[in-house]
Order: structure tokens, then C-alpha cells, then sequence
């Protein structure tokens, strides 16, 4: 059912916890299966220097979690921001069809981060 890659980010999750005063928090949650993704990051000159989430629910919702820090991790802001639902569930090797939409949650919790981060610079600006 689940692709050797989910699996082992399911068993051997990347990224895990949380960062002390992160630049940005994302958090989104599905009421329909009870996910819920929280995602922080840490931005230096424009790039993702750190990242780390926090997942309550299934395994592919963790595997996806997992995943989204990875291919987020070192990448400027603006293609963390391209990081699709497609590439997650891609590049964990494809996912069951009932189980895509936790590759949407990791990819909406990544850009909610990078957008609260973005807030925030901006509120900075205008004082």
C-alpha cells in the first residue's frame, strides 16, 4: 500500500520538533481525518536555514511532514513557496489515492510558514 520511501519517513522522520523562536510557524489542520501539521522555520539571507514540524496523525500525514523538510530545507523562499502537494507525494514515491490529501497538508503548512514569515518582515518594515 505505502511506497518504501513513506515508510521510512513514517519509521525515520527527518526534521522533527520544534524551533525556539522561529521566523515563521505554519499550521494547518484537515477536521475530516484529524490531521494537524505545524511547521517552523528559520529564514537566513532569504533561505530556509532550519526546519522542523510537529504532526498529529496518520503515517503518511508524518511521512509527508518529513518529506516537505526536506525538500525545503536550503531553498530560498520563493521555491520553498513552489513546492507543490504533487512533489511531496512524488518524491515519497506516490501515495494511495485516500491518502493525498496529507501531501496537501505538508505543502500548506510550508506555505503558511514561509507567508507568516513574510508578515512579519513586513510588519518590521512598517513599523
Amino acid at each position: 500500500m505505502y511506497s518504501e520511501k513513506v515508510m521510512d519517513h513514517f519509521r525515520n522522520p527527518r526534521n522533527v520538533g520544534e524551533i525556539k523562536d522561529p521566523d515563521g510557524v505554519g499550521t494547518v489542520g484537515n477536521p475530516v481525518c484529524g490531521d494537524l501539521m505545524t511547521i517552523h522555520i528559520k529564514v537566513k539571507d532569504n533561505t530556509i536555514s532550519e526546519i522542523k514540524f510537529k504532526t498529529f496523525g496518520c503515517g503518511a500525514a508524518l511521512a509527508t511532514s518529513s518529506m516537505i523538510t526536506e525538500l525545503a530545507k536550503g531553498k530560498s523562499l520563493e521555491d520553498a513557496l513552489k513546492i507543490t502537494r504533487k512533489d511531496v507525494a512524488d518524491n515519497l514515491g506516490g501515495l494511495p489515492p485516500i491518502k493525498m490529501h496529507c501531501s496537501n497538508l505538508a505543502a500548506d503548512a510550508l506555505h503558511e510558514a514561509v507567508k507568516d514569515y513574510q508578515k512579519k518582515q513586513e510588519e518590521n518594515r512598517n513599523g
